[in-house]
């Protein structure tokens, strides 16, 4: 089986592509030629997820799937949730991303957050959903190399360590990207 994933980050692709069973084949966007922005205009990371499913099904032909995710804090009323990759401005920077949230969370006691992930299908003329999350907290302070985003600030409930701090096959045993992957590969071996 073939599958187009809707992402040009390379570090999804390779967090996906160690859960995925052999029998299924990931093409990035680039391996498609595919090099525009998908928009992501929807106001909830669930529409997100299915825009982009969409616009690949659409534009290019492939059966595929696309994943939006997002980080949504009990304190700031779920901010930054779909403007997660957005919340410190269009240039999409970690670092900044990071700091900024850090920054609004300075005076507060209540850490608590909690990732999401939505993954929209398209396969033979249908569409599915898988929603991930892992609850958690938003540390003071940044810990670890790996991982990519918000990982350096987020430890999941009922470890020590943020996902920066992790090895990928812990991490993606108990992500929310792990969960709706982990969700999704069960359906298409189904």
């Amino acid at each position: 089986m073939q599958l187009v994933f809707a992402t040009n980050n390379l570090n999804k692709i390779k967090e996906v592509q160690a859960l995925m069973p052999q029998h299924i084949t990931l093409f990035s966007l680039e391996d498609i030629g595919c090099f525009e922005d998908i928009p992501e205009t929807q106001n909830s990371i669930k529409g997100n997820a299915i825009q982009k499913a969409e616009f690949i099904k659409n534009n290019y032909g492939y059966d595929c799937f696309a994943d939006d995710t997002g980080l949504e804090v009990d304190a700031l009323n779920g901010e930054p949730g779909v403007y997660s990759a957005r919340y410190a401005g269009e240039q999409r920077n970690a670092e900044d991303n990071m700091n900024t949230l850090l920054n609004a969370l300075k005076d507060s006691p209540n850490r608590s957050a909690h990732f999401k992930t939505v993954i929209a299908l398209h396969i033979n003329n249908q569409q599915h959903t898988f929603t991930g999350i892992c609850k958690g907290e938003i540390t003071i302070t940044k810990h670890g190399e790996k991982g990519f985003g918000y990982d350096p600030i987020f430890r999941p409930n009922g470890h020590q360590k943020t996902f920066a701090e992790m090895d990928l096959k812990l991490k993606n045993t108990i992500s929310h990207r792990g969960k709706a992957i982990s969700q999704l590969v069960s359906f298409l071996n189904s």
